[in-house]
């Protein structure tokens, strides 16, 4: 049966013809909805060989990057051209009538694809993709020892801070639908950057991170420091919360470093909010804002020039940068990929959104490979290092297994 452009659709419907759209155009597509937001957007390129582009933001065509971790030899990104361009409200009933021409045309020559058919379709998309893990970065011997080696260098003054990963791999189960997986994470994470990004022969991710690297609308940019997690507990979690010395200290080496770039570029007018304690689905965290007007402190071209300093930050990497940098090859024994570079949209409604690629999975094959760090001080205790890797592997995780978690 062809599928009718006059019924009505239910949100999760709507995301599946979108999956669809995307999988059966053999492109890359990013899919995606910002925090506190109703909007869901998608971006679909139809080449089929993945674009890279320049780091200068300002100049790109509307579109959703993707940086990897560690820099590229080329300083390149990837970038899913907006070719074509789609959003909706959650808020709104919506049919197949409310759909661009097209993908209407592109629905018109098409069965409707059932849940299953595009589970299959997505992982028969995905059994190229490079997952560069280890053995040794799912064991939990080897982070406590990253762990306990980072503690090493931190008390020799080799570091102030380290942030290593860890992976954790569980399989995509018989009834998985991404559309409903992703609907879940919309409704469950409000505050979080939710995105699908399907990039073939690269990769194909979810993830609903909860922080800013840099934001450009108009005039104004914003970032933001985020560091320090513990779990929501209690019924009113933000009002009972107590944050230790470490954790305080950890988020303010954050802050301290995003200012050390402003004044690396001679910027001293810029509006600090915080730190204030922020919910990340289950988890707590605390935060603190910037702003800068980019016309009166004649920076036009902040955003291209922010994103070369901040990442990666020391929220995902450590301070000094270069040193923790450096001990994460030396011992972390695996490939980041896309965790903790940074994605999102550019240039689209005349605003740049783009985030740190935290709480985030890679789809291949049969499986998920979900990734997550600690922040590591002189303080830190490997044993709730590693469990808060688990808890943060489980933001991604249960939606994964259990799409109506």
């Amino acid at each position: 049966m062809h599928t009718n452009v006059a019924t009505n659709h239910t949100k999760a419907d709507i995301l599946q013809l979108l999956l669809q759209l995307g999988l059966t155009s053999a492109g890359s597509f990013a899919i995606w909805r910002k925090p506190k937001s109703n909007t869901v957007e998608i971006v679909l390129n139809d080449t089929a060989e993945p674009v890279k582009v320049d780091l200068s933001i300002e100049n790109l065509e509307p579109g959703f990057i993707v940086h990897p971790f560690v820099d590229q030899a080329d300083h390149q990104a990837y970038f899913i051209k907006a070719n074509k361009y789609f959003s909706f409200d959650l808020e709104k009933p919506l049919s197949t009538e409310d759909l661009p021409e097209w993908a209407k045309i592109q629905l018109k020559n098409q069965e409707r694809l059932s849940p299953n058919e595009i589970r299959e379709l997505l992982i028969n998309q995905t059994l190229v993709s490079k997952v560069q893990t280890s053995k040794l970065s799912e064991n939990k011997d080897h982070f406590t020892q990253l762990v306990k080696e980072g503690i090493k260098a931190i008390q020799e003054n080799k570091l102030e801070k380290v942030v290593p990963a860890r992976t954790k791999t569980i399989s995509i189960p018989p009834n998985f639908n991404l559309g409903c997986t992703l609907l879940s994470l919309m409704e469950a994470y409000p505050n979080a950057f939710i995105n699908f990004f399907h990039l073939p022969h690269v990769g194909t991710w979810v993830g609903a991170s909860p922080e800013t690297l840099i934001e450009t609308k108009g005039d104004i940019f914003c970032t933001m420091s985020l560091a320090g997690t513990q779990k929501a507990t209690r019924d009113n979690p933000l009002k009972s919360v107590a944050w230790t010395q470490k954790e305080i200290e950890e988020q303010a080496l954050v802050s301290r470093y995003i200012v050390s770039c402003f004044k690396k570029i001679r910027l001293r007018e810029y509006e600090e909010h915080g730190p204030k304690t922020v919910l990340a689905g289950n988890l707590l965290h605390l935060r603190s804002d910037f702003r800068i007007n980019m016309q009166e402190t004649g920076f036009p071209e902040l955003g291209s020039i922010m994103l070369g300093l901040l990442h990666p930050t020391s929220a995902v990497c450590g301070m000094p940068r270069s040193e923790a940098h450096n001990f994460l090859q030396e011992f972390e024994g695996f490939d980041r990929s896309f965790y903790a570079g940074f994605l999102g949209p550019v240039n689209i409604q005349g605003e740049t959104s783009i985030y740190v690629n935290l709480r985030t999975a890679s789809l291949h094959d049969n499986e998920a490979t979900l990734y997550a760090g600690a922040g590591v001080t002189e303080d830190s205790d490997p044993e709730k290092e590693w469990e808060e890797t688990e808890l943060k592997c489980q933001i991604i995780g249960k939606f994964i297994q259990n799409p109506s978690a």
